[in-house]
């Protein structure tokens, strides 16, 4: 998959969420393991959202069962990797360094991230 390829609506998102939380499951697994924003939604819109994510390749699902199972086929870490790619490409031309500056500027870090920031930079140095 190229980076423009892990776009996805904040539904589906959601749902993918729900599997990475919740592990494989039907949909009503996955429904269990959306946000409370979320947990009003049909049985059928999440059945629709599921499906458009296994099209899309982000889900796979199991049908050798009465009750579909779905589970996720790509990690969190590699679809956070690459969304982070693509939106420091379009927001910050591709400057890691500004777009790290301006999170570090803008956003509160508690202590403990503060630590593993600098012992990071320190690595870096070495």
């Amino acid at each position: 998959m190229s980076d423009n390829e892990y776009e996805l609506g904040s539904a589906e998102l959601d749902v993918l969420r729900a599997l990475w939380d919740g592990g494989p499951g039907t949909v009503r697994d996955v429904m269990g393991h959306l946000p409370a924003r979320r947990r009003k939604v049909a049985y059928t819109t999440v059945q629709t959202l599921l499906n458009r994510l296994e099209q899309k390749g982000y889900v796979k699902c199991d049908k050798s069962d009465i009750a579909h199972v779905f589970r996720a086929k790509l990690t969190r870490e590699r679809v956070q990797r690459a969304r982070l790619k693509s939106m420091i490409g379009q927001l910050y031309d591709g400057a890691v360094g500004a777009m790290a500056l301006h999170l570090v500027k803008t956003q509160k870090l508690s202590r403990e991230e503060l630590a593993e920031l600098q012992k990071l930079i320190e690595k870096l140095d070495e």
